[in-house]
């Protein structure tokens, strides 16, 4: 029976993969621009347009541009930009790095900023504590990424001259130049899933501290400590890594916005610059990167549900 499960849970991935990779080509290839016109531009010949139709392979049957492509991107390769005629894959693979470093920042930051509230609200139920965290918590949940930039921006580079306003340097510069340029951008990116998980697992760990078993474990002399880690947290998580999968996506498509505040190299601004010049292979490549990055960061969190909580186990 968990064999069975873990195969059931498998395929999801694998099916909603399948169908976005659909959505993805179908996106680029019903757009209504040429792109053999963009290509050559205003001076070019309805044979010059023609030929490089035929050269792109955008003559063929709609299901066998598919179906070639996809068999092409299983392997890696994701085609060549229209303009620049360098590997989409190469391009895609220079840009990730950005956004999966800043990705995983803001995620640790959710968690150790989200739980901590969490944990601290629900310990201290009804206290001043709980109503700031509680109120700040609801604040947060209703800023966009791109205002919360903005006001990281102004409070931490420009009044307080800490921090700089924008640019990347990678991990390879160093841990220190990396978290300089990457913290408020990570910061920005992670308020409103903190502020989320914060909501969700002071509710759900308020309820689990009020159950028989936390009371029963309590008479049995256990310490305050245990029963919290061992017991009431990990029946109350699911709630709160329910919140940290359904963050990614929304991480991943703030970065659009953020990635232009702080003018990060990232594959956001890939994106934006291939939509902008019609550069279809490009625009696809992008998005099944993404949408790969989110199915495989959702499948991490369903499986430590799983492990984690005996309601997934369970489920």
């Amino acid at each position: 029976m968990k064999a069975r499960a873990l195969l059931a849970a498998a395929a999801v991935p694998v099916v909603v993969f399948l169908f976005s990779s659909l959505i993805t080509f179908g996106l680029g290839a019903l757009s209504p621009s040429n792109p053999a016109a963009a290509v050559l531009g205003e001076t070019a010949t309805p044979a010059d347009i023609a030929r490089m139709t035929h050269e792109f392979g955008l003559d063929k049957p709609l299901p066998l541009r598919y179906l070639e492509w996809l068999a092409h991107a299983l392997t890696g390769d994701l085609g060549r930009s229209y303009f620049t005629t360098i590997p989409v894959a190469d391009s895609i693979f220079a840009a990730l790095p950005v956004d999966l470093s800043l990705a995983a920042l803001a995620v640790l930051l959710a968690v150790l900023l989200g739980g901590g509230a969490g944990i601290a609200a629900a310990l201290r139920r009804d206290s001043r504590l709980d109503r700031a965290i509680t109120f700040a918590a609801s604040a947060l949940g209703t800023l966009p990424p791109f205002a919360l930039g903005i006001g990281l921006v102004v409070v931490f580079s420009v009044l307080l001259d800490l921090l700089p306003a924008g640019g990347y340097a990678g991990p390879e510069h160093g841990l220190g130049p990396w978290l300089r340029f990457a913290i408020l951008p990570a910061l920005a990116l992670s308020l409103d899933t903190a502020a989320s998980i914060a909501r969700q697992l002071r509710t759900s760990l308020v309820a689990q501290l009020g159950e028989n078993y936390v009371t029963g474990a309590v008479v049995r002399g256990l310490g305050a400590r245990r029963v919290l880690l061992r017991h009431a947290l990990r029946n109350a998580a699911g709630p709160a890594l329910t919140v940290l999968g359904l963050g990614v996506p929304m991480v991943l498509g703030g970065a659009v916005v953020t990635e232009k505040i702080f003018n990060l190299p990232g594959l956001a601004q890939l994106a934006l610059q291939a939509a902008a010049q019609h550069d279809v292979p490009l625009i696809q490549g992008t998005l099944l990167v993404t949408v790969t990055v989110v199915l495989v960061c959702n499948t991490l969190v369903n499986l430590a549900l799983w492990q984690l909580t005996p309601q997934g186990r369970r489920a």
